[in-house]
């Protein structure tokens, strides 16, 4: 796979708002009308498509983030004294590659800088060997004094910071080990956190409890206002606030750090330590993503697990194929890997533009994914004890963290795809229709990986300023299950039912809805349509004639469609943004659903994507139109820009593919 090599920053890198552009409408009727630029264009991206599936029968783009996972992986390695020169060269050119004009780096492609980032790249450069008298250290250091210093960051940061003696352990806030022993049933236990935040912070816990202190290899006052007092006072909350009793609770668990008993807190070190060993994966990795793999690592270096532990091993293995070289001298970190999610999409997007459901390339793809089902319990079995496993995971090994999310759209393509050995197809969907149906929450819709994880307090603890931090249901995930059912008949099944009333509240004022895991009105209005369609809603229904209006006001002047990360915290930027292939692709899905394939609006979107995509079917994409956490971690999955308007092309020109292939039969 290759890393992004797209070109300089467009319009809207500055931080102000990317209003529509003006270019000239493309005309489809120039290259032989609509219909025709569609089909040369699918033929393309077919083409190009097929090129890249694995021989294994899955296919993975590149899953691009911010430079804080390269960063923390040199901080991590020179933190074990498992460096190498040309690891730590290899990361410092890419880091430097991301850096603004002014210094700073950001989150996402065109995104303003963002302070915690930024401090972590410079701390990257300066391990790599950067002096901080270069010009781009300079201007890096003064921004991050600009902006109110290490004392501002993140405290994920700060922590990484405390690990090398660069900040004091007593100013974080305090995570003890014991937490691990909370039930259930009480508020703030383990599982009351994202599968996510829930994998990092138990083995945070052990490193919180050690407060280990790496002897620094230089200083770092130039990145605080004051050197003398880096942390400057600020009063406490009021009590009677969430974030006043928070802060209290951090005091008080600061002074049971000094009472702790002894015996009580070696238990909890050592069932902390057997909590992370059992959910180590094949791989080597933790849940199939970088941060809780890197925080388990020193957890269980902490506790006395040396490097040639198999353990060990197997954990830093998995963190070198997280590596993607673009060249021999460049070397970007994933902070996760999608092939499971890439290769159910890749195979819609060709079922729907015509490939033959035997096609051998959905055949082998299809025997992939089938290898692929989680058939074991997981930690969503905490809270459904009962439910027979039958999920599918995002990532190549994540047999304890399956979702809802990639297991509805598993099954669709499933269903697309004329499989030598059909029981063994409806074998699979009915266990994932039966798994993902028991995962329904409370409120008739669904979150991605675990049922009701709805508490409200994880977010307000102090530790929790990195993101999202719990699991609600959400429109996207929601859309995508119910779409999953109605393709296996249960459009009356009284659940089904019941999402469908839960999506109908959640629409937007203006027509829209909101995008948890897509960015982010565009994603979530492209998700929910098509499946409430699918669901049995007619096109004439006010929700979707309320959707179609809001894609025609929101379509870019260019004919395309796009919405910038901003949308998360300035509902003015909601649908707007400069236009995207794969953003594109998901308002094209939709209007298509809605019965629209002959407006203006789906003609001139398709002409966008016919006029923009590349001679070798490719489509450019720097911008960011994925999410981990709205707007705090933001993604660059480099298969959108080919599968969304691929599978947009192909519905304009054959229709839906999977109700093709229910017409024509297995």
């Amino acid at each position: 796979m290759t890393a992004t090599t797209d070109g300089p920053a467009g319009p809207g890198v500055s931080g102000t708002k990317q209003h529509k552009r003006d270019s000239a409408v493309l005309d489809p009727a120039r290259s032989g009308g609509a219909t025709a630029a569609a089909e040369r264009a699918a033929a393309r991206a077919v083409e190009h498509l097929l090129a890249r599936q694995d021989e294994a029968g899955w296919w993975k783009g590149d899953l691009e983030t911010n430079v804080t996972m390269d960063a923390e992986d040199l901080l991590l390695r020179e933190f074990l004294g498992v460096g190498d020169e040309k690891t730590y060269t290899a990361a410092a050119r890419f880091i430097r590659s991301r850096q603004h004009e002014d210094g700073a780096w950001s989150t996402f492609h065109g995104g303003p800088g963002d302070l915690s980032t930024t401090v972590e790249g410079y701390v990257a450069l300066k391990l790599a060997g950067d002096h901080p008298e270069a010009p781009h250290m300079v201007r890096a250091a003064e921004w991050v004094r600009a902006h109110g210093g290490v004392a501002k960051t993140r405290v994920f940061t700060r922590i990484w910071l405390a690990l090398f003696g660069w900040w004091r352990w007593e100013d974080l806030p305090e995570l003890p080990p014991e937490i691990i022993y909370l039930p259930k049933w009480v508020p703030l236990n383990i599982y009351d956190f994202g599968c996510w935040a829930r994998q990092t912070i138990v083995p945070l816990t052990v490193v919180s409890a050690f407060r280990p202190v790496h002897p620094a290899p230089f200083g770092l006052d130039e990145l605080h206002r004051d050197p003398a007092r880096p942390l400057p006072h600020t009063p406490m909350a009021p009590p009677n606030s969430w974030d006043g009793a928070f802060q209290r609770i951090d005091r008080a668990l600061h002074a049971y750090r000094r009472v702790a008993p002894r015996r009580l807190r070696r238990a909890a070190l050592k069932d902390a330590s057997r909590w992370i060993i059992e959910r180590q994966e094949n791989d080597g990795c933790w849940g199939g993503i970088q941060p809780p793999a890197v925080y388990s690592l020193i957890a269980l270096r902490l506790l006395g697990y040396d490097l040639d532990h198999p353990v060990m091993r197997a954990g830093l293995a998995s963190l070198d194929r997280f590596a993607v070289w673009p060249d021999e001298r460049t070397r970007m970190v994933e902070a996760c890997q999608s092939p499971v999610w890439d290769t159910c999409l890749a195979a819609i997007a060709l079922a729907d533009a015509g490939l033959p459901r035997d096609h051998p390339a959905l055949v082998k793809a299809a025997d992939w994914m089938l290898g692929e089902q989680v058939v074991r319990p997981g930690d969503w079995s905490v809270r459904r004890p009962r439910l027979t496993p039958g999920g599918w995971a995002f990532e190549f090994h994540n047999d304890n963290y399956p979702d809802t999310d990639d297991t509805a759209e598993v099954a669709l393509a499933l269903r697309r795809i004329r499989h030598p050995d059909p029981e063994r197809v409806e074998r699979a969907v009915g266990r994932a229709v039966r798994w993902t149906l028991g995962m329904q929450s409370g409120d008739g819709a669904w979150g991605a990986f675990d049922v009701d994880n709805t508490s409200r307090f994880p977010n307000r603890l102090p530790f929790c300023d990195f993101g999202e931090v719990i699991d609600p249901p959400s429109a996207d995930v929601t859309a995508h299950v119910v779409e999953m059912l109605a393709a296996e008949g249960r459009q009356d099944d009284p659940r089904t039912r019941r999402a469908v009333s839960w999506l109908l509240a959640e629409q937007e004022a203006d027509g829209s809805w909101f995008g948890r895991w897509g960015v982010n009105y565009l994603y979530g209005t492209g998700s929910v349509v098509p499946a409430l369609v699918a669901a049995g809603l007619p096109a004439s229904h006010p929700a979707v004639r309320r959707a179609v209006g809001w894609l025609e006001r929101v379509q870019n002047t260019d004919g395309g469609w796009g919405e910038d990360l901003r949308s998360y915290i300035d509902p003015g930027w909601s649908g707007t943004g400069t236009s995207t292939a794969s953003q594109t692709g998901w308002a094209l899905m939709s209007l298509l659903a809605a019965g629209e394939r002959e407006s203006e609006a789906v003609e001139r979107g398709i002409a966008w994507l016919a006029g923009t995509q590349r001679e070798d079917g490719y489509w450019d994409e720097p911008y960011f139109t994925g999410t981990g956490f709205p707007w705090d971690f933001s993604i660059n999955y480099h298969l959108y820009r080919m599968v969304f308007p691929l599978t947009a092309l192909g519905r304009y020109l054959h229709g839906d593919g999977l109700e093709r292939a229910v017409r024509r039969g297995a």
